[in-house]
């Protein structure tokens, strides 16, 4: 399609200006000697292999999923402005590995700092946090064999908040740099993006992304009520069930790599469905391209604005998605 085809490119472009601009500009010449390996020599193969191009591969996989996870949940609960962050996905995954980061990295286990345990075990903790979550929203929003979309949405805000007030609780009882360190980690950001991080999340990304998308034509029969959609023998609470696990796991290893980047699941299905139309096969494409797109530009002014000094990503990204937020707020209203 066009639309992927843009906006890869437009992705690819960015990813460019990301890799050639910050402390150290480089050429053209130096990126491609570098990465071909023509000058045995190259002094840039640090900041290329060791800093830049790992923070770009990482934003690109956060946003791809962010954007397919938002798909699902605005397409399951048939609400535009729903994205991960308002059924406390986000909040509940980032309490669990706030916690972890506490007991395991921040309170002298320095056995567990940057090791494969740490790195492996952090996404299965944001995936207890936010099936936690889910769990609880599900205990609350069940009513007569279905989940009641409303209640999912106001008891997923609750829930949000909760979570939320309990990773500040728990980074309160850091110390004074540790809790810096998690502050910066919790508004979103991939300053510390490595190999070993891009090898843990593609698998969960790739193939959970492959699952939603192979059932993603299910999307379109959800936006009719749950009895006309029972009707054509689809399992309506079944499919639900495996999108919302599936969109817990993807959100989690997301935040484990990057904190909670919140606007990115709302913004970018948004934009493909204006793009594309209302079929969630190709509304689900677009989003992942769009939301890598999103987060790979922003992540670009994040590192660049204020340089040598950086943003955290979800700064920029709330500045962008916050007033995007209420323009479709307040034409839901119209």
């Amino acid at each position: 399609m066009l639309t992927l085809l843009v906006f890869i490119l437009l992705t690819l472009v960015a990813g460019y200006f990301h890799l050639t601009n910050g402390v150290f500009d480089m050429s053209v010449m130096d990126v491609i000697k570098t990465l071909l390996r023509i000058d045995p020599n190259a002094k840039f193969d640090l900041v290329i292999f060791q800093f830049r191009l790992p923070r770009i591969i990482i934003a690109s996989l956060v946003g791809i999923g962010l954007g397919i996870a938002g798909t699902v949940i605005q397409g399951i609960t048939r609400n535009g402005l729903a994205d991960p962050g308002i059924l406390g996905i986000n909040a509940g995954a980032g309490a669990a590995i706030v916690a972890f980061m506490f007991f395991f990295q921040m309170s002298g286990v320095t056995f567990f700092k940057e090791s494969w345990f740490s790195i492996l075990a952090m996404p299965l903790f944001g995936f207890v946090g936010g099936l936690a979550a889910v769990v609880i929203i599900f205990i609350f929003s069940w009513r007569n064999g279905a989940l009641d979309m409303q209640r999912l949405i106001l008891t997923g805000i609750a829930i949000s908040s909760g979570f939320g007030a309990l990773s500040l609780y728990i980074s309160l009882k850091m110390n004074a740099s540790d809790y810096e360190m998690a502050a910066v980690w919790s508004v979103g950001s991939i300053y510390s993006a490595n190999w070993t991080y891009i090898i843990m999340i593609a698998p969960w990304v790739l193939i959970l992304g492959f699952i939603m998308y192979r059932k993603s034509y299910l999307l379109n029969y959800f936006q009719l009520e749950d009895s006309s959609t029972k009707s054509l023998g689809i399992s309506v609470e079944k499919e639900k069930l495996i999108f919302l696990l599936c969109s817990v796991g993807i959100v989690s290893v997301c935040v484990s790599v990057s904190g909670s980047i919140s606007f990115i699941g709302l913004m970018a299905p948004h934009i493909a469905r204006r793009l594309v139309g209302i079929n969630h096969r190709y509304i689900m494409l677009s989003s992942a391209v769009v939301g890598m797109f999103l987060l790979v530009i922003s992540d670009y002014f994040a590192k660049t604005i204020f340089q040598p000094a950086e943003l955290p990503v979800g700064i920029v990204v709330s500045i962008i998605g916050i007033p995007y937020f209420l323009y479709l707020l307040a034409k839901s209203r119209v």
